[in-house]
């Protein structure tokens, strides 16, 4: 009888402990800049396989997309850590919100535009008369500067999550995410041969994209916070390049979740 209410005993002080743990666990709120989709699979591998937990945090990642603006979520005091590219980040600094890098995951620019080669382009140059469409908001800025940059002259059209309108004739030149879009044209027939790809970096508007960032207050703040954050944020990234079948089922669950095709 002795060793049973031991026995019980040693079981209820690991829950308390475990209890205790948990409640000392920190909250945390992330914002990423898009919907669910590989681009975070580091943050959602994180999240799942118990990473942040076992760094101290109780992390919730809010759904992204377009309606979703991590830097006024971050100044609205909605979130703690958001993903913005770098070029937005400066963009929303300068409107007055006073955002800080405290990690930067991306180190190049994965936004390239695309066109056909049927359509006679070849050069930046070749693009004056066409018709380009890029996506609205903080994605246009590099468009936009590439064609100040080369004093284009050409239609803009605004540009959705398709790529029909491309496929079809529409445009002539097409934003898109090198490991997204530019795929899904690859694998709607069209041949790597039968595109010509303007890549930002070969151009000198190479901006890194997805970076973590705070507020400037939060930062100085809670510097601890933001240091277990990256941490924590690094490791599961890492577990998730070493453990892709994994990160895949993890990335493509939160898809599901969300309604969106994968």
């Amino acid at each position: 009888m002795a060793k049973r209410f031991s026995f019980c005993g040693a079981i209820l002080i690991l829950a308390c402990a475990w209890g205790q743990a948990e409640g000392n666990l920190r909250k945390v709120t992330l914002a990423p800049l898009w919907s669910p989709q590989a681009q975070f699979a580091g943050y959602y591998v994180a999240l799942d396989k118990g990473i942040y937990r076992s760094h101290g945090l109780d992390v919730t990642i809010v759904r992204g997309g377009p309606d979703v603006f991590p830097a006024r979520l971050l100044a609205e005091g909605k979130a703690d850590f958001g993903i913005l590219w770098l070029s937005a980040a400066i963009r929303e600094r300068s409107l007055g919100i006073p955002l800080v890098n405290i990690a930067q995951m991306s180190q190049r620019s994965a936004l390239i535009l695309v066109a056909k080669k049927s359509s006679g382009i070849r050069f930046p140059a070749d693009m004056n008369g066409k018709k380009i469409s890029y996506w609205d908001g903080l994605l246009q800025i590099q468009p936009k500067a590439f064609i100040k940059k080369f004093n284009l002259k050409v239609t803009v059209l605004p540009q959705t999550y398709s790529v029909n309108l491309f496929l079809r004739g529409g445009v002539d030149v097409i934003s898109a995410m090198w490991y997204n879009e530019y795929h899904t044209l690859l694998n709607s027939g069209l041949d790597r041969e039968e595109l010509v790809v303007f890549s930002y970096d070969k151009y000198g508007l190479d901006f890194p994209e997805d970076g973590i960032y705070a507020t400037e207050n939060g930062a100085v703040q809670d510097p601890e916070l933001c240091r277990l954050f990256v941490r924590a944020s690094l490791e599961g990234w890492r577990y998730a390049f070493t453990h892709e079948s994994e990160a895949l089922d993890v990335v493509l669950n939160r898809m599901k979740a969300a309604g969106l095709p994968a």
